[in-house]
């Protein structure tokens, strides 16, 4: 007899280690035959929505999710941005808010969808220094993307770490995740095989059982250098029986799908919006339907670059930041809207559906409000609120001296030269210069304008200023070591200025919480405007700040984000749960601005 209840506890307790954690369901198989993704043994086309929970509020994760499968997709694919989630050197944060990745894996297996995984190290994605760390650029030498031993090391951590969030989760776990990218588009990179394989080799030391693919172009440079064997290719984008057939031969053996099939495309600062028009997106993906291709929109909905996160391209206009919207003209938009687009993709995906069969209902948008005119009053400058000084003999850069973003103002007395030609070499990336406190003009990396003539000052050694803003890293291309600040040195006719004080300013949450007013009015740009407004209901709403130049909103705390009167960006995205019934907050930091006005919230972007 008690054998018999000490074996019955043994197989109970073994049983339970069987059952899936969190609700998970029962195992199924997931593997790669020549031609086709294989779902318990039989051919699975993959039809892939792309989100980032990172760009999403977490309350919305649910609602997104919902929304791509009721266009047509069985499928998630998610990019995860490595320095979202390695906050510092060796610190990481898979629980809080938007980091929680559990949370939205268990979202999309309860949706009854399969999950991508796209977790770099380098992602792209338009997204600070393509999700690669800050940190790493202390190190002066380092490479990128290679095997540079240091740059190795904090990769391999990072994987390590991540290995843990997502390994419960895998369909060998009886969840829902099938597939995991290597890298991202290294073809259009580098050519360091050894690098490619070793990434392969790590996810796979760490317990990652599953498929794995690459994404490339589809060129024949790219995907040599860019693709494993026995990896999937995935395409960016897979569009023509061409392509295809290109990427079969390169890698035979395995299947090849469109790993990022377009339905819109990003936009800077000083652009028009970017789109795509829908009757060729259509005609795209009728091609891959009909000759059953899997693949993967990116973006189907793209979310919002909130805080300090968007990106930059370094393209033959040289410095290119993008806008804080992350919309991608995508078939869900920026607030969770479906578009004209989602509806004729919805349309096409149903008539491909056996009869009698239906697409699950759309769900209800998330309700917009709009906000009446809220008076600014100016709070306090950022000249009121400087830290203490670190003294630099020359200027450095914002990472030389453990600062990721935000602004640095480097002060120096001028001594020898007292006017003339100022040259900073080189500015990363916005700067407003000052003599004796006196505004004299900007320099901006966009445009190229490095330099400045500094009148007479008015004291026998005048003070020069120069207030610094880093905007977003460089995430595609050959120029991500892409340091922000002063990168080099400053030099007045020819003679390199020494001596500096530089004083750090995150704008990061500590920063602004700290921020006092000192009662003082001074007529020096760099200044912080502060409302209130009163709510009966909550909901979405975008903050207009065209009567403001260039800076930063927060709401109640949370960073919407950089705008730019240049645009084509006037209107920031505050999503509903950032704000609350009764008293709330807005606040505004501008780099020209002198003059307190008045913000509005409306419910659309455009």
């Amino acid at each position: 007899m008690i054998k018999r209840v000490i074996l019955s506890l043994f197989i109970s307790a073994f049983l339970m280690f069987l059952i899936p954690v969190d609700g998970q369901k029962a195992k199924h198989t997931f593997r790669l035959s020549p031609t086709d993704f294989l779902l318990d043994d039989l051919p699975f086309r993959i039809i892939s929505g792309e989100l980032h929970p990172a760009r999403i509020p977490r309350e919305y994760w649910q609602h997104r999710i919902q929304m791509a499968k009721a266009m047509g997709c069985n499928t998630i694919s998610v990019y995860i941005f490595w320095n979202y989630h390695e906050t510092a050197e060796g610190v990481f944060d898979f629980s809080t808010d938007n980091r929680n990745l559990s949370e939205f894996i268990n979202l999309v297996q309860k949706e009854d969808m399969w999950l991508i995984i796209r977790p770099g190290p380098y992602v792209c994605a338009e997204w600070d220094l393509g999700g690669i760390p800050p940190y790493l650029l202390k190190i002066p030498d380092i490479r990128f993307r290679c095997m540079d031993e240091r740059y190795m090391a904090a990769a391999e951590r990072y994987i390590a770490r991540l290995a843990e969030e997502i390994r419960p989760w895998l369909i060998t776990r009886g969840g829902p995740v099938v597939m995991l990218q290597i890298e991202n588009e290294y073809g259009s990179y580098a050519n360091d095989r050894a690098y490619m394989k070793r990434l392969k080799e790590v996810w796979t030391a760490n317990g990652i059982d599953i498929p794995t693919f690459t994404g490339d172009g589809p060129t024949t440079y790219m995907l040599e250098a860019g693709t494993l064997t026995g990896s999937a290719v995935g395409l960016d984008s897979g569009s023509s029986p061409e392509n295809f057939d290109l990427a079969s031969r390169m890698n035979p053996g395995v299947p090849v799908f469109s790993s990022e099939t377009y339905p819109g495309w990003l936009t800077h600062w000083g652009e028009e919006w970017a789109g795509r028009d829908t009757a060729s997106l259509l005609k795209e993906v009728r091609f891959l339907m009909d000759n059953n291709k899997s693949f993967n929109f990116y973006v189907i909905h793209g979310g919002t670059n909130f805080g300090f996160t968007a990106g930059a391209n370094s393209g033959g206009k040289g410095y290119e930041p993008d806008v804080t919207s992350y919309d991608y003209d995508a078939p869900i938009n920026e607030q969770g809207v479906p578009t004209p687009k989602y509806m004729a993709l919805r349309e096409l995906f149903e008539s491909y559906l056996p009869k009698g069969k239906k697409l699950p209902k759309i769900p209800d948008s998330i309700p917009a409000i709009e906000i009446p005119m809220v008076f600014m009053s100016r709070f306090t400058s950022i000249w009121d609120n400087l830290p203490q000084a670190l003294k630099s003999v020359t200027p450095s850069t914002f990472e030389a001296y453990g600062q990721d973003h935000g602004f640095i103002l480097y002060r120096t007395e001028l001594i020898g030269h007292k006017k003339g030609k100022l040259i900073v070499t080189d500015i990363h990336d916005y700067a407003t210069v000052f003599l004796d406190g006196e505004y004299i003009g900007r320099l901006d990396r966009r445009e190229g304008i490095n330099s400045i003539d500094l009148p007479a000052g008015k004291k026998e050694n005048p003070v020069l200023e120069i207030l610094v803003e880093a905007m977003g890293r460089i995430n595609y291309g050959q120029l991500m070591i892409d340091r922000k600040g002063i990168t080099e040195r400053v030099t007045l006719n020819g003679m390199t200025l020494m001596n500096w004080e530089v004083f750090k300013l995150p704008m990061d949450w500590k920063f602004v919480y700290d921020l006092r007013s000192s009662g003082r009015v001074m007529n020096k740009p760099g200044v912080f405007y502060k409302g209130n407004f009163s709510l009966i209901e909550t909901g979405d709403t975008y903050i207009d700040v065209s009567n403001y130049q260039k800076g930063i909103v927060w709401v109640n705390g949370h960073n919407l984000g950089r705008y730019w009167n240049i645009g084509p960006q006037k209107r920031l995205f505050c999503p509903g749960p950032w704000l609350k019934t009764g008293m709330n907050e807005v606040l505004i930091f501008d780099l020209h601005t002198l003059e307190a006005k008045p913000v509005t919230g409306v419910k659309t972007m455009k």
